[in-house]
């Protein structure tokens, strides 16, 4: 009887473990909740170098990646991923990702690939002050029109 409460005991202890550690992907209106208004700091897989971007509730995303100031990025969400777009639309380059969290881990899949791009969390509202800083460029929200990428973001 102590033996079989004792394996009980860690079966329970495993299944609770792996709970806490379940993954969860997430809708676009879940990314833009959890993104909006907050800031998303990590690292790139492969470089691991940092990246932090607060994201303003009129598209724009502040802040830097790879050490280097944002000067024109922009976000918008659709049905199941975010996507990231930089620069005006005749060289404007385009990135989506599809978005897992594992408690406070984020876990940023490049679209359509799966591979792992980056790990991250959120930190709360701007705490680099990032909105204080120049960031005097409007985002369109057509990432559709980026060339060869028609009909990429319906809603």
């Amino acid at each position: 009887m102590v033996g079989s409460a004792r394996i009980a005991a860690a079966a329970f202890g495993l299944l609770a473990a792996s709970q806490a550690m379940a993954v969860e992907r997430l809708t676009g209106d879940q990314i833009k909740q959890l993104f909006e208004g907050n800031t998303v700091s990590g690292r790139y897989s492969g470089s691991n170098l940092p990246f932090s971007e607060y994201h303003h509730a009129d598209g724009r995303a502040s802040g830097h990646n790879r050490h280097v100031t944002n000067t024109d990025a922009c976000w918008i969400t659709t049905p199941d991923a975010v996507c990231y777009y930089y620069g005006p639309q005749e060289k404007r380059r385009t990135y989506c990702f599809t978005i897992e969290t594992s408690g406070d881990l984020i876990v940023i899949r490049n679209r359509p690939s799966g591979r792992i791009n980056g790990l991250a969390r959120i930190e709360k509202g701007d705490p680099y002050n990032y909105t204080a800083k120049k960031s005097d460029w409007v985002c369109d929200g057509l990432i559709s029109q980026v060339p060869g990428r028609s009909q990429l973001a319906r809603r």
